[in-house]
């Protein structure tokens, strides 16, 4: 099942931005941004919806409030729709520097047109999908435009907009008429997928044909049919979310994977590849098993999995466990549960008594074993012993022959 974080990142203006990061169950796919319409929040019900929904998909999804909405710090009147685009590339930072580096972004509404001027700036941006956007922010102006005379004269104003009051700056008007979308929209270089429903009261289908005309291929549009503007319908939502994955799969390299996938339910086969999101991150499959392996920040990782000398002791200490509960329980005994930690080190050869190696260093692995149940000590003696015995010990200790080949 796909589980949702809380998390937090620095916006724009040095804010502290609130943010919901959706995850698959097992290793993501990729990594996506959503970015809400104008005055709403990260938790409106088409971003939670979208975002559960990719993420059921195997895509993790990072939406976030924007400076000065939600549960985001900072005061809503000192943004534009600049700060907006700019808090999107911090977002996207944050995914690259903690988790992966986001190669989908989303937007909805007035959303869609700031993931229109911020995809060109994120290198690893692979698609892009808007959602009713407008073909250029100064589109919004119509719903305070009763308020614009007093915006001009006192420099600010305050609007209702959604049943809410936001305070409008003359700044903010400024800013949303010098942006022209155009531009930025033909150069962006990055695949486009426009939803877009023909019967949306407020922003107008013409804004879905401008934006499209605008984009050079490969571009898509899919009608939402009789959705409204905030996909309020449930199932509008898990048609977006269903849509937009099938589409980005295009462009994420699985036909690549494809291959290797099926290696990897081959027995004893295990596929480690690169997942392209952050330095390190490894995806890791075995059958139907999806794990993921990388490196602390310290090295330069994000620390989303266990490093490889972390599934090495992790192999050793499963088999060792697994090995005294089979044998065990062929003998009956009463052990009622079996722990074992490890630590791996690297110790100079001369400290080290009994090692073959006299020069340089060796690799040292401390195994504590906790045995818990009504076993004597004889029991507990052979148990001990028993441990030494099992296949990946052995393994270890045994001569070991790797061969390499480069596919193709």
């Amino acid at each position: 099942m796909p589980r949702s974080e809380k998390v937090e990142f620095t916006g724009s203006q040095g804010h502290t931005l609130a943010a919901r990061l959706e995850l698959p169950d097992g290793a993501p796919r990729a990594y996506a941004l959503f970015a809400h319409c104008f005055t709403c929040s990260k938790d409106i019900f088409a971003a939670a919806r979208i975002a559960t929904g990719l993420a059921e998909q195997g895509i993790a999804v990072l939406r976030f409030d924007f400076t000065g909405l939600g549960a985001s710090d900072g005061e809503f009147a000192n943004t534009n729709f600049s700060s907006n685009v700019d808090d999107l590339i911090r977002a996207a930072d944050y995914l690259r520097d903690d988790h992966g580096a986001p190669c989908i972004i989303i937007g909805h509404s007035l959303g869609g047109a700031a993931v229109l001027a911020a995809a060109g700036r994120i290198p690893e941006i692979k698609a892009v999908a808007t959602i009713g956007a407008p073909a250029d922010p100064a589109h919004v102006q119509h719903l305070f435009a009763d308020a614009r005379p007093e915006i001009e004269a006192q420099g600010e104003a305050e609007v209702k907009l959604a049943g809410r009051t936001f305070r409008i700056q003359k700044q903010f008007l400024d800013d949303i008429e010098s942006h022209r979308l155009s531009d930025a929209i033909a150069t962006m270089k990055k695949p486009l997928l426009v939803f877009h429903s023909p019967l949306d009261n407020t922003v107008g289908i013409d804004n879905a044909s401008a934006i499209f005309v605008a984009a050079k291929h490969p571009k898509s549009f899919v009608s939402l049919d009789a959705a409204d503007h905030l996909l309020s319908r449930r199932e509008d939502a898990i048609y977006v979310a269903d849509v937009l994955s099938a589409w980005a799969t295009r462009y994420l390299g699985e036909a690549d994977k494809k291959a290797e996938d099926t290696a990897a339910t081959e027995d004893g086969v295990v596929v480690v590849r690169e997942t392209g999101n952050g330095m390190f991150q490894q995806e890791v499959l075995n059958g139907p098993h999806r794990l993921l392996a990388d490196e602390p920040p310290s090295v330069g990782g994000a620390n989303t999995g266990p490093t490889p000398y972390g599934y090495l002791l992790a192999g050793l200490g499963a088999c060792t466990s697994m090995t005294m509960r089979m044998y065990a329980n062929r003998k009956k005994w009463p052990l009622e549960r079996a722990s074992v930690a490890l630590k791996h080190d690297k110790i100079h050869a001369a400290d080290c008594e009994d090692c073959e190696t006299r020069d340089g260093k060796v690799d040292l692995i401390e195994r504590e074993i906790e045995l818990t149940g009504p076993l004597d000590d004889e029991q507990r003696a052979k148990l001990i012993e028993i441990a030494d015995k099992c296949p990946v010990h052995r393994t270890l200790h045994s001569e070991i022959k790797i061969t390499t080949q480069l596919k193709g």
